[in-house]
Parts: C-alpha cells; sequence; structure tokens
C-alpha cells in the first residue's frame, strides 16, 4: 500500500500499512514453500508401507552355527595291556540308533553353496516399453518389422527384459518358462497376464485380433514377447499350423514372404520361436534362409521341446545365430497334478544343472498351475528369469 510522503509526511501509519511494508519478497515466499513442501513430502515418503521399495534389495542370510559331535576315541586295549575281551568289540552291523547319542558321529551334507547367499528381491512385474520403438522398426505394407538400429542397437537387446546383475551372477538355480499361444484367446491371454509373475515369457500366434494392444499390456506387466512362427510339421497339410506356413518344398522368396508377414503382425518381440515344424527342423536347405533373416534382423531364436529331432543347432552355429532350447513342456498332460509334476521336474533339472527351460501352453490349468507354484520359489532358493536371460553372454 502506498503513501504520499509529499502531502503526508508526518501522518502516522496504520497497523495494516506497517505490516504490509514489512512483507516478505517473492523469492522469500518461495523458498519457505519449497522448505515446507519437502518437509511433509519426506514424512509422507517415511510413512509408506513398501518394505522393498526401490527394488532390488539384497539381504544377507546367515546361517547359524552348527555343532559337531566327534565320536568315541577309546583305546583299543585294556588298561593292563590286555586286549579286550571278544563280547566288548562292536558289532560294525549293529544299528545306530542302539549306541549312545555321545558315541555316534553325525555327519551332514553339505548345503550347496547359493543355500548362503543373499537373499534376492525383485518387483515380480517391471514394466517394459510399449512397442514400436522407432529405432529398430521398420516400416513395410503389412506392417513393423524389427531392424537393428543405426547405432547398432537390436530388437533383441531393446525389447527384452533388464535381468538384475544380482540376479544373473547369482549361483542359485534359475527356471525359464515361455507359455505359448496366447493372443488367440483374450480372455486367457488377459488372465495369464495379470495372473503370472512378469518373469514369466509368452509366446504370441500372429492369427489373434488386437495383438498390438495385448502385446504392449503384456509388456506393461514386465513379460517378454517371442513370436511363434507357424514351422511345418509331419503329416502337413492334414496337420497345418495355420497360414503362411514356413513349407520345406516353398522357395526361398515364398518362405521370406510369409515369414516377413509374420513378423509384422504386431512389434515388441525379441526373438522367434517355432511352433510345431517337425519335418521343416530337419530340412536344413529350407531352414537356413529362415534363421538368416532372423539374424539380419536382430533376434535369437528358441526352439521348444516339443520337436525331438532338428537341425537347428547346427544351423545357428554356422550362422552365429543365438539360440536356446526347452528341454520340457509342462503341460503336455494338460491336468493339473501332471503340470505340478512337470515343475518339480523341472525344479530338480535346475538344481542338479544351474538352470532349466520348459514350455507350455496358454491354457487355463497351466495358468493357474503355474502362478500357484511360482509363490513357493523364493523359498527353496530358486529364481524365476525370462527367456532373455539365458541369452545373456553369448555371441551375437
Amino acid at each position: 500500500m502506498s503513501r504520499d510522503e509529499l502531502r503526508q509526511p508526518l501522518r502516522k501509519r496504520s497497523l495494516k500499512e506497517r505490516l504490509w511494508s514489512r512483507r516478505p519478497s517473492a523469492f522469500a515466499a518461495t523458498a519457505v514453500a519449497l522448505a515446507a513442501l519437502m518437509t511433509v513430502g519426506g514424512i509422507w515418503a517415511a510413512r509408506i508401507p513398501y518394505p522393498h521399495a526401490g527394488e532390488p534389495i539384497v539381504t544377507a542370510a546367515i546361517p547359524p552355527a552348527e555343532e559337531l559331535t566327534t565320536a568315541s576315541t577309546d583305546s583299543a586295549d585294556q588298561p593292563d595291556g590286555t586286549a579286550k575281551p571278544a563280547e566288548d568289540v562292536i558289532d560294525e552291523n549293529a544299528a545306530v540308533a542302539d549306541a549312545p547319542a555321545e558315541d555316534v558321529e553325525t555327519v551332514t551334507e553339505p548345503e550347496p553353496a547359493y543355500k548362503n547367499e543373499a537373499a534376492i528381491y525383485i518387483s515380480p512385474n517391471r514394466p517394459l516399453k510399449k512397442a514400436p520403438v522407432d529405432k529398430v522398426t521398420e516400416n513395410s505394407p503389412d506392417g513393423p518389422l524389427p531392424r537393428i538400429s543405426d547405432n547398432g542397437r537390436k530388437p533383441f537387446d531393446v525389447y527384452s527384459q533388464v535381468t538384475p546383475l544380482a540376479v544373473s551372477t547369482s549361483a542359485r538355480p534359475k527356471i525359464t518358462i515361455l507359455l505359448g499361444g496366447m493372443g488367440l484367446n483374450a480372455r486367457l491371454t488377459d488372465r495369464a497376464i495379470k495372473e503370472l509373475p512378469g518373469d514369466i515369457s509368452f509366446g504370441f500366434a500372429p492369427y489373434g485380433d488386437n495383438l498390438q494392444e495385448q502385446v504392449n499390456r503384456a509388456r506393461g506387466r514386465g513379460h517378454e514377447i517371442m513370436l511363434q512362427v507357424p514351422m511345418e510339421p509331419v503329416g502337413y497339410p492334414g496337420n497345418n499350423p495355420g497360414p503362411n506356413t514356413i513349407l520345406t518344398d516353398a522357395t526361398e522368396d515364398a518362405n521370406l514372404t510369409a515369414l516377413r508377414w509374420h513378423m509384422s503382425r504386431f512389434a515388441g518381440y525379441s526373438g522367434v520361436t517355432n511352433y510345431m515344424g517337425a519335418r521343416l527342423l530337419v530340412t536344413e536347405e529350407a531352414m537356413k534362409p529362415v534363421m538368416k533373416e532372423l539374424k539380419k534382423r536382430g533376434l535369437v531364436y528358441f526352439e521348444d521341446a516339443t520337436v525331438n529331432l532338428t537341425l537347428s543347432p547346427k544351423v545357428v552355429q554356422q550362422l552365429r545365430l543365438p539360440m536356446q532350447r526347452a528341454t520340457m513342456v509342462i503341460d503336455s498332460d494338460p491336468t493339473a497334478p501332471a503340470i505340478a509334476e512337470a515343475l518339480q521336474k523341472l525344479e530338480a533339472e535346475a538344481v542338479a544343472n544351474g538352470s532349466a527351460i520348459g514350455t507350455g501352453s496358454g491354457l487355463e490349468v497351466t495358468i493357474d498351475t503355474v502362478a500357484e507354484w511360482a509363490k513357493g520359489l523364493q523359498e527353496k532358493g530358486i529364481l524365476l528369469v525370462p527367456v532373455s536371460a539365458a541369452y545373456k553372454g553369448r555371441a551375437t
């Protein structure tokens, strides 16, 4: 509030005028407001009930000390130098339970090294960015195609899940599961997206509706995506995977045209997996151009366990195309007890070999059984990892 100092130089100012003249500057008011906001925000953040915020969190697991009881070391002779009577000699075949507790040597099997590792906690659903990503996308008349970017980034690198270093370097057994057939049944696909942990990977068929929208919802929940490409099985065309199947007797151009049609159905996949293909995968001449195209476009190849005989390892080695192969189909018998038993076998394989890869279908019973099984992996010291984790460190 202004005053006319020339006309009223001696007028006594009112309280309101004096307070107004002492008001803080705009800068000081802003500083006070920011300080108050930061204080309130700090108090709010400290009271958020999220024990694992900022995941992954590593917690040291220190096992309790174990007491080792040693056996008795009595002399074989009597104090006077004579030999012990025969009846005092312990029968080696006697039951251990008959011996006094203090005379029994307790021998325990050493635990695997990973049992004493730090516990690893990671978010079960780490979101992935929406696809397509422009720098690894080629526009075609049919739709988006994957490509290697100008700076060398590959779709495999861009669309894969980031596996924490603590997980990839851990000695704990690791299990990878790829469930295929996604996108064909929107209800079951939505259920799998919502109920399964993000490290369960999905294989999407190229024939569903609204595939890009479904793929991006799955990626938003952390699920890695593989494209299922139909390949000629034994008994074709009576046994037919679908339109534009890759065929053994088709020309190279025809097969590449069919492959590109499949690849253009949606974007966001880090690699290609076979759908059927028992005949194509033993025909090197027909298979090689397909694998070359995957290599050219910066993808990886994944083969399920439905095909027993395959020349894929030979072909991909020649092309230096990264490949992984599953060892088990978890729902070949699509019942809950059989799937649970298959998952136990997958666990045993992972413990014995360090890792195991299984495949299955997006059936309701498979989704329910896998979701329940995954809840107990942390207690068993087993890590669930996406498909891409099996390729890390390999030549590309």
